[in-house]
């Protein structure tokens, strides 16, 4: 049947009692599975689990340099673990990296959800956290808010308890003129300091 048709007669079920044939085109059968497969790898996106550890002493400095470069592994769509290391009797003192922990969630809250939350795993505590693909980064500028703005000072309130006032009498009273002034010895006067 297979040759009167010019197509392929393709076991597909060899183990089974009898063995179940098929009359295909395999030739065209291999080609749409290798299309199939394909399409399937370029759907799927990369994502890859990135590591962060953190300290349960950790500086300042040091938790927003690591938090901004989870924000930024977020961002490209990575997951992130971040695991906080206990050595000796830090171990007794668990609640430091649970607060760690949530003050990396806080700090990323617009790019990520918690999707593990924390747990002990030897002597770590890990929290898992996924791109949140809801909550759109928002238009990052890096500079802080208030770094470089000077105010108009005209726009600026007194914070005295008086009220702003005009020049003061004492520069009103200055001579506007700069005709030479004579003096009894024939020079010039001096400008006071």
């Amino acid at each position: 049947m297979a040759r009167d048709q010019e197509l392929d007669l393709v076991e597909v079920a060899p183990l089974a009692n009898p063995p179940v044939c098929r009359i295909m085109n395999y030739g065209k059968y291999r080609y749409e599975e290798a299309q199939r497969a394909k399409e399937s790898r370029r759907k799927s996106t990369n994502i890859s689990i990135k590591e962060m550890k953190y300290r349960p002493k950790i500086g300042q400095g040091d938790f927003d340099t690591k938090t901004r470069k989870i924000a930024e592994f977020l961002g490209e769509g990575h997951k992130v673990k971040v695991t906080i290391m206990f050595r000796g009797r830090e171990m007794q003192h668990q609640e430091l990296g649970l607060k760690i922990l949530d003050r990396v969630a806080e700090a990323v809250v617009n790019v990520a959800k918690v999707e593990a939350q924390a747990k002990v795993d030897g002597r770590n505590m890990v929290m898992v956290l996924a791109p949140d693909k809801k909550k759109n980064p928002p238009k990052a500028n890096h500079a802080p808010k208030h770094a470089g703005h000077h105010p108009d000072p005209s726009s600026v309130a007194s914070t005295d308890d008086e009220p702003a006032e005009a020049p003061s009498e004492a520069a009103s009273e200055a001579p506007t003129s700069t005709a030479p002034v004579d003096t009894p010895d024939g020079t010039e006067p001096t400008p006071d300091a």
